[in-house]
């Protein structure tokens, strides 16, 4: 049996019932976009995307439309909105403390041993757009090759350099310097390598961009390893989870070629008859548009998948299935250029599926629930499947 999972990465719902604590109620990622920039989904409302509820998707894809898959979506229980609280509650890990953030900069305990590890000093250390402290820093940096470290309402190390200037080892190395320091009291959930091109005021290279995460605690990811059947990362996946519980993994550019790498992998797959996992991150809509508050961007991004997804139900197999799901929000339109609290989208398909309300699950979690289900994988984390709804 061939399970996919697609993370259109920040496409959220509409904001949780707490999102209060994150300055974030009011905050809704894909009708935001679409009221901003107007497009079609026919294929994903087809799926059921108009039955979610709060979602309004424009004309064409009013919920009047005969859905053909499942539905819903999800609450995150974990205290966060960021890339590695999402995921891994998927995979079954809830956390009960968020992760650390440094609001302020992250202080001398962490950028003195830094400092000495890269042989530089440093700039910025401070939250900052991914955009904005190129653009601010680049050029001293230019002159120094001193990296540019900064933070924003995620957990995260972010270390920027330019690629004439410090190799792409030289960054990944320092990277991993930096992900050795941030433990215990000053963990953060990603140390990120962002580097970038050509001349004031620069482009980033996301193709190159790589993320040094915290091992998780176990996941469904290990479970289903362990049963000696296929774990297929795609995209970031893999580096979210510290490239624990992965029996290969793809590298991928863009989301076009994440959405042509899964067809194919899908493809091969089902030929040999291949059982297991193949899990995906299609990252634009986050960082491409939505930190950039790019509405239309944005939707742009969503009208390419759109295109894109009846190439991908042609090739969930017999037996198999396809969901699509989102990790938090980040609405194009909100102040800021941080995540929002949002509830994560829920779509599922199965050849020979109807219409079918998943509603509002309790918790990421059932996601990897639906997976160990699914899979015949024994998993006893929290979570619900929702797998014999799909059958």
């Amino acid at each position: 049996m061939l399970l996919t999972i697609i993370v259109l990465d920040s496409v959220g719902v509409g904001a949780l019932p707490d999102a209060e604590q994150f300055g974030d109620v009011g905050s809704h990622t894909l009708n935001h976009t679409l009221e901003a920039a107007p497009v079609l989904l026919p294929h994903l409302a087809r799926l059921g995307l108009a039955h979610v509820p709060t979602v309004q998707t424009g004309p064409g894809t009013v919920p009047g439309v005969e859905a053909q898959g499942g539905y819903g979506r999800l609450r995150e229980v974990s205290p966060g909105k960021d890339t590695s609280t999402g995921h891994w509650e998927f995979m079954g890990v809830q956390l009960e403390h968020a992760f650390q953030i440094f609001p302020e900069g992250f202080p001398p305990a962490v950028m003195d041993p830094f400092d000495a590890a890269t042989g530089h000093g440093h700039l910025c250390n401070r939250p900052y757009s991914g955009t904005e402290v190129i653009r601010d820093y680049g050029r001293e940096h230019l002159k120094t090759g001193d990296p540019i470290v900064y933070t924003s309402g995620d957990s995260v190390f972010q270390i920027a350099a330019h690629e004439d200037v410090v190799p792409l080892e030289t960054l990944y190395r320092w990277c991993e310097a930096a992900r050795e320091l941030l433990q215990g009291e000053y963990a953060v959930a990603r140390v990120i390598a962002r580097p970038f091109r050509g001349e004031w005021p620069f482009e980033r290279a996301n193709e190159h961009r790589r993320d040094f995460s915290l091992t998780p605690p176990p996941t469904v990811l290990d479970a289903v390893k362990a049963s000696g059947q296929a774990v297929i990362g795609i995209g970031k996946i893999p580096d979210i989870f510290a490239h624990q519980g992965f029996t290969e993994e793809i590298h991928t550019d863009s989301n076009a070629d994440g959405i042509q790498k899964t067809v194919a992998r899908m493809r091969e797959a089902a030929a040999e008859g291949t059982s297991g996992l193949i899990f995906t991150n299609l990252v634009d809509f986050d960082s491409k548009f939505g930190h950039r508050r790019d509405p239309a961007g944005y939707s742009a991004a969503l009208a390419e998948f759109d295109a894109a997804l009846p190439g991908l139900l042609d090739s969930v197999p017999q037996g198999g299935a396809l969901i699509i799901t989102s990790d938090h929000g980040n609405d194009p339109t909100w102040h800021g250029t941080d995540h929002t609290r949002e509830y994560g989208l829920l779509l599922a398909y199965a050849p020979g599926i109807g219409s079918v309300d998943l509603g509002e699950r309790a918790t990421f979690a059932d996601i990897g629930a639906t997976v160990a289900e699914a899979l015949g994988v024994a998993w006893t984390g929290p979570g619900e499947g929702f797998w014999t709804a799909l059958r």
